[in-house]
């Protein structure tokens, strides 16, 4: 938000002042340029009819996509629907982003903060569940709005750390030594540019008793150009023990320019985990989670939660029963080596860590 904020601001100046245009201009017009993933969030697919058209899907399914998708927006980047099957409207990837008019029917259980983040706010924008560990919603801007995003519902104008909170926010981490991690979410934390990520990061190096930095970002899933050599060179000049956890869910999500961009953060000795959100009609079954395990280590990418879903209103037609969760997990032990076994967990309000599904 603050970004946007910014934004606003100086095109105020740019457009009051003559003077500072001829100022930018003169100086360097490269400052004017646009970054390629900048460019992709632009033109992200933004209305279900431009979706349909895109991937020739069955018309007689729009009406209902149109209704849902004014409940919860689409929003989809070329270069991750440009990996969904066209014509195929039960196209795993496409399931991720289709609004359904099964999202309209509210059910039983799901309710609009199911992991209880509004209760673990500390100030705007700062959320602590765990002692050792705080979580910090930098944005609420996403390459892609999944349909089953527990966030889907946040509050994330109330819940953006801007300026006036920030140095608050801070002060807060600086309080309690026990806090050894940060991690940057959302929305997604690479929907920042660089530059403003650089500051960040700069601000929490300050705290010593600060050790790692953790990312959980799906934007380099659907938009690799966001992998950015000076992204790269911010993480490896940082002091921190940076850790990148991916959100990939399907084996079809990893195509070639996926692979190049992990390659490169591999070359830079990033640490890079997944984390795969069990979806019916997604990823439920044997076959798709062990392909998905062997190509995430293929690419240097350990699998590291499996989560049931998390039960936000709207998203009860993806749920999986825990009884068939575990018999998959069974299987998938069985068919992968022990260290690309990923852990099957749920987050339960109020609970002090994450829990292992048995």
């Amino acid at each position: 938000m603050f970004e946007n904020q910014l934004f606003m601001l100086s095109l105020e100046r740019f457009n009051e002042n003559p003077g500072f245009k001829r100022s930018m201009i003169h100086r360097n017009s490269q400052t004017l340029q646009i970054p390629a993933w900048q460019n992709e969030l632009n033109r992200a697919i933004k209305d279900p009819k431009t979706l349909f058209e895109y991937l020739d899907l069955p018309k007689e399914y729009l009406p209902k996509a149109i209704q849902a998708h004014h409940a919860f927006p689409l929003r989809a980047p070329i270069s991750f629907v440009s990996r969904i099957k066209k014509g195929d409207i039960n196209d795993p990837l496409l399931r991720q982003i289709l609004p359904l008019d099964l999202e309209l029917v509210d059910q039983p259980g799901y309710n609009a903060d199911p992991v209880g983040d509004s209760q673990a706010e500390k100030l705007p924008g700062l959320i602590h569940k765990y002692p050792n560990r705080v979580l910090l919603t930098l944005t609420g801007a996403c390459a892609i709005h999944c349909r089953y995003c527990f966030r889907r519902h946040f509050d994330y104008q109330a819940s953006n750390p801007s300026r006036r909170h920030w140095s608050k926010i801070l002060e807060y981490i600086k309080s309690d030594t026990g806090i050894s991690e940060v991690i940057l979410s959302g929305g997604d934390p690479l929907s920042l540019s660089d530059k403003r990520l650089q500051s960040l990061i700069a601000d929490l190096e300050e705290i010593s008793h600060v050790k790692f930095l953790r990312f959980h970002t799906r934007q380099p899933v659907v938009i690799p150009a966001r992998i950015t050599d000076e992204f790269i060179r911010l993480l490896s000049e940082t002091r921190f023990k940076p850790i990148l956890v991916l959100h990939i869910n399907h084996p079809q999500e990893i195509d070639t320019e996926l692979k190049t961009a992990i390659a490169k953060l591999k070359e830079a000795n990033i640490d890079l985990l997944n984390q795969t959100v069990l979806l019916k009609g997604v990823n439920d079954s044997v076959s798709n989670l062990t392909n998905l395990s062997l190509a995430l280590g293929q690419a240097g990418v350990f699998p590291y939660y499996l989560h049931m879903l998390d039960k936000v209103t709207g998203a009860s037609h993806f749920n999986i029963e825990q009884a068939q969760a575990l018999k998959i997990m069974e299987k998938l032990k069985q068919s992968l080596p022990g260290y690309l076994v990923p852990k099957l967990v749920q987050e339960v309000q109020g609970a002090p860590y994450k829990l292992d599904v048995r």
